[in-house]
């Protein structure tokens, strides 16, 4: 009778691997703070990648004590192509993004737009610069800013840019 025991470091890295990965679309790329760096996934794949290469050990160093030599050896290999291609994703995939020759540069005049508010009307640039803002008889001059994400904090994420007005 075979006594060995299971290598429960190979399934937990593997599940582990598989949830760093799946997080990142289901959870974490909701908050710019975790979508822009994803830290946390980094974090469960490294764990992930820890307990696959214990079971590893496990499997092969003492393989009288603990099964897993061919199960592990394809966690292994599935888990890692799975760390990888999660890896290209968010080192080398996400940053192809196309130039953009007509956009605005920092420090450049905004160019006119028009825009449907929260009341459904079309409001211009130049008609927010020539309204003067409440208790005040000028118009704005200042700085605008356009935030290039879905939704989000600005201060949370570097992809805003600043504009000048007027």
């Amino acid at each position: 009778m075979d006594r060995r025991r299971r290598n429960w470091h190979l399934w937990v890295g593997f599940l582990l691997s598989i949830l760093g990965v799946l997080s990142y679309f289901l959870v974490f790329a909701r908050y710019p703070v975790t979508r822009d760096t994803p830290w946390a996934n980094y974090l469960i794949l490294a764990a992930g990648i820890g307990f696959m290469i214990s079971g590893l050990r496990r499997a092969y160093a003492q393989s009288q004590q603990y099964r897993g030599k061919i199960v592990g050896l394809i966690l292994a290999v599935l888990s890692f192509t799975t760390v990888g291609f999660f890896c290209f994703l968010i080192f080398y995939a996400t940053k192809q993004m196309p130039k953009a020759p007509d956009a605005p540069r920092v420090g450049q005049k905004a160019p006119e737009f028009v825009l449907t508010d929260a009341n459904n009307k079309e409001v211009s640039l130049a008609s927010l610069m020539t309204v003067p803002l409440p208790n005040s008889y000028t118009p704005p001059k200042g700085v605008f800013w356009f935030f290039t994400g879905a939704t989000g904090d600005l201060s949370a994420s570097p992809s805003y840019g600043e504009y000048r007005i007027g």
